[in-house]
């Protein structure tokens, strides 16, 4: 039987890519996050993609994804490293040209020390409170930043989702106000969201991420993935009769249910029960009956042929649909896409 088939469409994320630099100055520098395996579609190829589609500065979440995206996309690109300088990670971040984003005064100095003079970013926290340094904790370390060599200074819009949400403007002035004590080093405040609230948010370089993969709140970004599922078997089901664990499920009609091969381990989460369809071309066919471990249950009584397999994303059912359905966000869809996937990647 053939797995489950994802396609990654390199081309539509190289799209997504070049519609959010269109978005920002000639003078703005566009990025690209490709943190959690390029959020699980593959950071290899995607970074190469995207090196190829122009892309020079790449930012990951931990050193270790670093180390795979230096591999695969060589010399010629900076990559920032969200968690900044941690222990144990000096070896990897020298041995891959990494560059930290220190985000606390215990990390600043111990780079300091340690790596006196190389290339290094500094994060800011202005108001999301998760990482970086507040203004006391900068401003403790102040007389140490000359001898730092520092290439961007960065923080995170907490918001910025939500357009009239008063701290995406809160957090602007935090950001400038903070900033202002390292008047020649380029700036960064936007990832996807911040890209969309304007130009007042796009300092010197953008950090886009899910809007580059497909999903919101780009809403102009092109679908990037296409996951097909086998159906395994089919079915007749009599009226009154359950499908699935618990019984869950009931046919009130005769029904042809189909049986497909994938499930919760494979990142299709128990809580789209009843809300998620699948399709069979353009018809939409729902679930019914609890997602289980390996296998989805599908009532295709008014399909008519049976395929030989149904997708459960495409165009019409993108990873922010699925998601609603399961009462989570697109992110998290992407990102647990599972490994027992047969991945294809196409450039168009």
């Amino acid at each position: 039987m053939p797995a489950a088939l994802l396609t990654i469409n390199l081309g539509a994320i190289v799209a997504n890519w070049r519609a959010m630099d269109a978005k920002t100055a000639e003078t703005v520098e566009t990025g690209a996050v490709i943190k959690a395996n390029a959020y699980g579609l593959g950071v290899a190829r995607v970074g190469q993609a995207l090196q190829k589609a122009g892309a020079r500065t790449f930012f990951v979440a931990l050193a270790d994804e670093g180390a795979t995206l230096r591999k695969a996309i060589g010399p010629d690109a900076r990559i920032f490293v969200f968690s900044g300088y941690m222990r144990g990670d000096e070896a990897v971040i020298e041995e891959f040209d990494l560059i930290p984003l220190l985000n606390s005064s215990e990390q600043a100095l111990r780079f300091l020390a340690e790596r006196h003079g190389e290339a290094c970013g500094v994060q800011l926290d202005t108001g999301m409170n998760r990482l970086g340094m507040e203004g006391p904790e900068l401003a403790s370390i102040l007389i140490h930043m000359p001898a730092l060599n520092p290439q961007l200074i960065m923080s995170h819009l907490a918001c910025a989702d939500e357009p009239a949400r008063p701290q995406n403007l809160a957090q602007l002035a935090v950001f400038n106000t903070m900033s202002a004590v390292f008047p020649t080093v380029p700036k960064s405040l936007s990832a996807t969201g911040g890209i969309l609230l304007g130009s007042g948010y796009h300092m010197n370089l953008t950090r886009p991420g899910i809007g580059l993969y497909g999903g919101e709140p780009f809403v102009d970004a092109q679908p990037v993935v296409t996951l097909s599922l086998p159906v395994i078997q089919t079915r007749t089901v009599l009226a009154g009769e359950g499908v699935g664990y618990g019984a869950t499920w009931r046919a009130k009609r005769p029904s042809i249910i189909a049986t497909v091969a994938a499930g919760y381990a494979d990142g299709l989460i128990r809580a789209m029960d009843g809300n998620a369809q699948l399709y069979a071309g353009e018809t939409p066919c729902p679930i019914v009956g609890r997602v289980s471990m390996d296998l989805i249950t599908v009532d295709m009584t008014d399909l008519g042929d049976v395929p030989a397999s149904l997708e459960i994303l495409n165009a019409a059912q993108t990873v922010d649909v699925l998601a609603e359905a399961a009462g989570t966000i697109g992110y998290e869809i992407l990102t647990s896409l599972g490994a027992r996937y047969k991945r294809q990647y196409i450039d168009a």
